[in-house]
């Protein structure tokens, strides 16, 4: 059949969770035989997320073929299980940067070059460049930002012409909006919708389905109000109510018949979804036996969106090991010698979390001495192995000015150094290595009993690597390299000897994890801080009534 187009947009107020919604419509459709996939277009005008704060954009998000993208993509590929792309991901920096090329390059043959028709189409290209891939029955566009937004009128825009391009049977408007609950006046409230919606409508858009975010469960009466005055019928109002755990909103939609009106409305034949299996991890999520604390030591823990793979990562191995994972956000910024003990208290596993620059390294290689000596279950992500590799060489090898030359480019031992093909590039976007890499593992180590196969692939995005000319000094005090690159034999995966489980990565495994398949060194690093919670008497067992409330 050909390609159906479903456009997502969101209003009154951003941080709604089209994302979210995006990902459950994309789960259940994906459940019916159908192959979806989801596209994001960010009104920013950054080329990428690659440069930007963390504090601005939270993670970014890498893909197997090295595009730095917007966090919702881990959100896709955590509910669908299939992989994004760069295609996944567009920006207005991009279209823009695209179109001037092209103009610099004489494509548009002397035309003056303007927003419409020449960025709109742009955008449009890039959006028709997935559905005409022949991989895909449906491609769900989410559009970032809130209608009304000047930086997305040319987006709103592109998808109407597009409507008129492929024909109003092959595509769908769904616009997520809020629907505020007054306490004082004890109801809920429309208007804001209704603004939404006429907003949307002076853009030539006219919505088919409208989701609304509530607090409170949308009568009949509700409904029939806000389908009355938005134009809809009443069965395409769906209420999105909170929920405990992002992973409920699938089944939620289902109950309120989301992809059932979707398909109705595209005229889709397709099968009813089964969902016994998510159904079962989410029961996993909500209903654990167990509960253990694992530190999460990083400078942005103040802002929790940063380290969303990582966050949801831990729901997935948690599931797997009926634990709940609660995480003890440690800022490596007030970590010291002195407070240590005191804020890893209690804890049975220490994450070192993934960064740049030279901020809240000194807590970092605190709260790696205090794992390393304490026997902790370690886990060290990207930068956290490389501060594993800096304290085990300044604190077991006595190499006491060991660093990286990130931060001290005179050191002595240069134990981290920045990669060879790095040293020339002065442009900071797209520039590191970036993407997905094998890894080759050596028998009988952790990894290898994690993962059960010899050779690996994994997501990286790092400028730095742990020096080559150390690493045979390093193995006779202890710590050995268990993984490789076998093209450039570059370090992936260190391990700590004399150690239950102490392991080091160079690459983010947690973008490579799913609800149906959790990451394995997320599963074992969980395993290994349950058994040595057990050990210590400090695993916490849940009563029915405390599964009740957890998450």
């Amino acid at each position: 059949m050909e390609p159906k187009y479903i456009f997502v947009t969101g209003g009154v107020t951003s941080s709604l969770g089209k994302g979210i919604i995006c990902s459950s419509l994309g789960l259940l459709l994906a459940n019916r035989g159908l192959r979806v996939t989801i596209q994001k277009l960010d009104p920013y005008i950054n080329v990428d997320p690659g440069t930007m704060n963390p504090y601005e954009h939270g993670e970014v998000y890498v893909t197997d073929d090295g595009a730095e993208t917007d966090l919702d993509l881990g959100h896709y590929e955590r509910f669908l299980g299939i992989p994004t792309s760069q295609d996944n991901n567009v920006t207005t920096g991009r279209i823009y940067y695209d179109v001037i090329t092209k103009e610099r390059q004489g494509a548009y043959l002397g035309q003056t070059v303007q927003v419409i028709p020449h960025i709109t189409d742009e955008i449009k290209s890039r959006v028709k460049a997935i559905g005409d891939s022949g991989k895909y029955d449906i491609v769900i566009v989410e559009i970032g930002g809130t209608v009304g937004d000047i930086e997305g009128l040319p987006y709103i825009e592109a998808m109407r012409q597009l409507r008129y391009d492929v024909g109003r049977i092959n595509t769908l408007s769904i616009h997520l909006t809020l629907v505020p609950y007054l306490k004082a006046a004890g109801e809920l409230k429309t208007k804001p919708t209704q603004h939404s919606v006429k907003t949307i409508y002076e853009l030539g858009m006219q919505p088919d389905i409208l989701v609304c975010r509530a607090e409170v469960p949308l009568d009949h009466g509700i409904r029939r109000k806000i389908a009355q005055f938005c134009n809809v019928e009443i069965e395409d109002v769906i209420a999105s109510l909170d929920a405990r755990s992002i992973y409920e909103v699938p089944l939620l939609m289902k109950q309120e018949g989301l992809d059932q009106r979707v398909i109705k409305r595209l005229q889709i034949q397709a099968e009813e979804p089964d969902l016994e299996r998510w159904k079962q991890f989410v029961e996993a999520v909500s209903n654990p036996s167990h509960r253990i604390r694992i530190a999460l030591v990083g400078k942005y823990v103040d802002h929790q969106d940063a380290y969303m793979s990582i966050v949801e990562s831990f729901r997935h191995a948690g599931a797997v090991n009926n634990c709940e994972v609660e995480i003890v956000w440690v800022s490596s910024d007030h970590l010291s010698k002195d407070n240590v003990e005191e804020l890893l208290q209690g804890v049975t596993g220490v994450l070192v979390a993934p960064g740049f620059g030279g901020r809240g390294i000194d807590g970092k290689l605190v709260a790696i001495t205090h794992a390393r000596v304490n026997k902790l279950p370690f886990l060290g992500i990207c930068l956290g192995m490389q501060c594993a590799v800096i304290e085990f060489a300044r604190n077991v090898c006595g190499w006491d000015d060991a660093n990286s030359t990130e931060f001290n480019p005179e050191t002595s031992y240069p134990i981290v150094d920045l990669m060879l093909e790095q040293k020339n590039i002065n442009d900071k976007g797209g520039t590191m290595r970036l993407g997905a890499y094998d890894c080759a593992l050596e028998d009988d180590s952790l990894a290898a009993h994690a993962y059960d196969k010899p050779l690996i692939s994994e997501r990286h995005r790092h400028r730095y690597e742990l020096n080559n000319r150390y690493i045979n000094d390093l193995a006779l005090q202890g710590l050995h390299v268990t993984g490789r690159n076998p093209e450039r034999d570059l370090v992936e995966i260190v391990e700590a000897e004399d150690h239950p489980w102490f392991v080091g990565v160079q690459f983010h495994p947690e973008l490579k994890s799913t609800v149906n398949r959790p990451h394995p060194l997320f599963v074992k690093f969980v395993e290994a801080s349950m058994q040595y919670a057990s050990e210590i008497g400090n695993i916490e067992h849940l009563s029915v009534e405390t599964q009740s409330k957890t998450n």
